[in-house]
């Protein structure tokens, strides 16, 4: 349907090189990657905002490289939703089919429809000044859907959202898309977007798609330390292997795979399990550990811990922290299982 290949560009100090990927027809494509990856100039490419420096975009086959943005036949939203502010609701949706000269009988009950599907039919005499930031965004996507695009482009589209706005939006967003059975490409840094909305995910950094798949595959499987870092395996270690054990800074770690030599691997701090006695589990890499600092996150606490001369964080609850009584240079016992672990 949609693809993109070999796409590149330098724009100012910054660089996309060789972004190749495809959405396939009625698919929710997530790419996700930090603040200043690039997934936005790449967004703004597609759409024909910009033209890449080298590299083609094709839909359904044809080449729309250098087409003007009104005859790609997208729908694209930008992370600020752009409304038109001297227009009510009603016409910033209904403003796309007047373009395409759309009897107006026609655009009135288009806009209608999908205003009722988006539950924002009360809002079509406001102007979008008066509307909050999920009603604007509900707004933007209306806009963008009326016109039946063959894909919707979505820049970070719940970013400047409120936590229980973006996890409503999140929710129905999954319940529009079955409804209207569109197809998506969404950008953003949300892992929390990317697990709930996405059939794939395409990995970005530094201007790089660095890895494609299926949402679980790519964030249990990340192909590179990188990948992995950004995805949250934020324990690291280096040693040495022989079959399924490895052994590094004076400890033994117990591997899922058999391999031989210098390797690293990966495990994130939820996957760690903090006791303050010796852990009764079917896990087989069990250790006593000082706890070096304690920090609170909120309705989390982050633990770094010290095995050996190796240094592994975790996250508890907060209430589990007070019940263990645990604080700085206190013992007690982590394990994680073997099967949490990433070999790289």
């Amino acid at each position: 349907m949609l693809r993109v290949e070999k796409v590149s560009k330098d724009w100012k100090e910054f660089k996309l090189r060789n972004i190749s990927f495809e959405v396939k027809e009625n698919e929710y494509f997530i790419i996700l990657g930090p603040s200043g990856a690039g997934k936005t100039l790449l967004l703004e490419i597609i759409a024909g905002i910009f033209m890449p420096d080298s590299g083609r975009i094709f839909m359904d086959g044809e080449d729309i490289t250098f087409l003007p943005p009104e005859k790609r036949n997208l729908a694209y939203i930008p992370q600020n939703y752009a409304l038109f502010p001297h227009m009510k609701v009603y016409d910033n949706i209904a403003y796309g089919l007047k373009l395409r000269k759309i009897p107006k009988n026609e655009i009135d009950r288009k806009v209608k429809e999908i205003a009722e599907t988006l539950e924002i039919s009360h809002l079509l005499h406001r102007k979008p000044g008066t509307l909050s930031g999920g009603e604007a965004q509900r707004v933007a996507i209306a806009r963008a859907l009326v016109l039946e695009p063959r894909v919707i482009l979505l820049d970070e589209p719940f970013a400047n959202l409120d936590p229980q706005t973006r996890a409503k939006l999140i929710q129905e967003m999954k319940r529009w898309r079955k409804e209207l059975n569109f197809t998506a490409l969404h950008v953003t840094h949300s892992f929390e977007e990317a697990v709930s909305l996405g059939d794939r995910v395409g990995v970005m950094l530094n201007g790089t798609l660095i890895q494609t798949g299926e949402v679980r595959e790519v964030f249990s499987k990340p192909k590179n330390e990188e990948v992995a870092k950004f995805l949250g395996f934020e324990n690291i270690i280096e040693g040495v292997a022989e079959g399924r054990v490895l052994r590094a800074n004076g400890i033994s770690i117990e591997l899922p795979v058999e391999v031989k030599g210098k390797v690293r691997i990966g495990i994130r701090p939820e996957d760690i399990v903090i006791s303050s006695e010796p852990i009764k589990s079917s896990a087989r890499n069990e250790f006593k550990a000082r706890v070096l600092t304690v920090e609170d996150l909120g309705s989390l606490v982050r633990l770094t811990l010290e095995v050996g001369g190796i240094q592994l964080r975790a996250f508890i609850t907060r209430s589990s922290l007070v019940e263990m009584g645990i604080e700085e240079g206190k013992d007690v016992y982590l394990s994680f299982k073997a099967t949490a672990i990433h070999v790289f």
